[in-house]
């Protein structure tokens, strides 16, 4: 059974670090559910403390790449247009490859400025706004699941 819930619980962390930068899958909760299935092993036996500190942080990273975006996005001079426009381009940009899903991001942003009326020179600022947002919470989430990353194959190899 260890060894199901040990190849179940890799999965789930895969599927945490992917959800990290696909906007269809929660990462970082993904992978805590992942850290809880090996606590459920014979072999694992992290602490109380360990396990709510990491679900403390999975819950604020989760609610914080809710914001992030959206306050860069203002703290750029960008709209509502730039945030929905950046979240439509990094669902297009992942059909072409890992730089799509940074330059749809981008892009989107830009073209929601622009359809919005604002001019192109605040369609940059937005646009790059709307960009470093998404680079801060994907970069939040991507550390969160690589401590499960080390967790798990830390215990693997033990």
């Amino acid at each position: 059974m260890d060894i199901f819930l040990f190849v179940v619980a890799g999965l789930l962390i895969v599927g945490g670090v992917l959800g990290s930068v696909l906007p269809a899958l929660p990462g970082p909760p993904l992978g805590y559910i992942g850290l809880l299935l090996l606590q459920c092993t014979e072999k694992v036996d992290f602490s109380t403390t360990f396990l709510l500190v990491w679900l403390a942080v999975v819950v604020a990273v989760t609610v914080a790449d809710n914001f992030i975006p959206a306050w860069a996005t203002n703290r750029f001079g960008g709209s509502r247009w730039a945030a929905w426009g950046s979240m439509i381009g990094l669902v297009i940009g992942m059909f072409f490859a890992g730089i799509g899903i940074i330059v749809g991001t981008l892009l989107g942003a830009i073209v929601g400025e622009l359809l919005s009326g604002k001019p192109l020179a605040s369609s940059l600022k937005a646009g790059f706004g709307a960009f470093i947002g998404f680079l801060l919470s994907t970069g939040l989430k991507l550390m969160v699941c690589g401590f499960f990353v080390y967790y798990y194959f830390r215990e693997l190899l033990a």
